[in-house]
């Protein structure tokens, strides 16, 4: 039997945020079981589970994991960079005359 943990209680803020959304039965059915085998209720497994996955896929997208030998070619490419060439220094330009930064 899998134990439990309520990830979200980690998060120290007022519930007060709803979101709604509609699903096909089984998968209703499917959740309220595997909820009350977990001895919770079917919306804070929901919660839990759509948290953690969340969490999953920004750390997925935040991160970046090279092999040894990519991480060297990476760092040795990015220590002896070539000089602009001038289609980059038009792109700075176009960047600096149409980009406002606050």
């Amino acid at each position: 039997m899998l134990g439990f943990v309520d990830t979200s209680k980690l998060v120290d803020e007022r519930s007060d945020a709803r979101m709604n959304f509609r699903t096909k039965p089984r998968i209703k059915e499917a959740i309220q079981q595997a909820a009350a085998l977990s001895g919770v209720d079917d919306s804070t497994f929901t919660m839990n589970a759509a948290y953690q996955a969340a969490m999953e896929t920004i750390a997925a997208h935040e991160h970046t994991m090279l092999k040894p030998a990519d991480y060297e070619a990476f760092f040795t490419a990015l220590d002896s960079a070539p000089e602009p060439t001038e289609t980059l220094r038009a792109a700075f330009r176009r960047h600096r005359d149409t980009i406002v930064s606050r």
